[in-house]
């Protein structure tokens, strides 16, 4: 699996990318429409998502517990398709929906570090990101009166700090690549 994983580190690059980019863009442009932040977080749920279920699929046979990411990248399409086909749903709507799929992706990521810290080192990233996410979640949940322009840096700042991980992490695993025999 590990080989699997060191291989195609770029899936975990190219998904901290796009979380990168969307933060960037919600934090410069923080008065976006309802619409446009549908239509940026579908993207990013969607993206992810994707990223997340070619990963499982190239390493469900080296490894058991392929099954966390797979989950957490359907649960991201999902998202990403609900947010395309019900773009009119209201800013609080909106808001739960983040709030969930920050909470279902990060358990899944927290999951899937815990069962392959035996196989990779520096796991805390991928724990970091999945609490990052699930807090991110709570967060939003607990104060949804915040005011659009602060929900909009909090999760540009989010998706930033979650992209940078997902990079660190994606680059130590190819450092991998060479080391692995399994």
């Amino acid at each position: 699996m590990l080989s699997s994983l060191s291989r195609n580190w770029w899936l975990l690059a190219l998904r901290g990318i796009a979380a990168i980019i969307f933060g960037v863009l919600a934090l410069v442009w923080p008065a976006l429409t309802v619409f446009s932040l549908v239509v940026l977080f579908g993207a990013l749920a969607f993206v992810q998502g994707v990223f997340s279920i070619t990963t499982a699929i190239i390493v469900h046979k080296k490894n058991e517990n392929w099954w966390a990411i797979l989950l957490a990248g359907v649960a991201g399409i999902i998202i990403g398709l609900m947010t395309f086909f019900w773009p009119g749903v209201t800013a609080l709507a909106l808001l739960y929906l983040i709030a969930a799929w920050a909470v279902v992706t990060g358990s899944f990521e927290v999951a899937a570090a815990i069962k392959m810290r035996k196989l990779i080192k520096n796991e805390w990233l991928m724990i970091a990101g999945g609490l990052l996410s699930i807090l991110v979640g709570v967060l939003l949940v607990l104060f949804p009166g915040a005011g659009a322009l602060s929900v909009m840096w909090l999760i540009g700042s989010y998706a930033i700090a979650l992209g940078v991980l997902q990079i660190v992490l994606s680059f130590r695993v190819k450092s991998l690549a060479s080391k692995s025999t399994i």
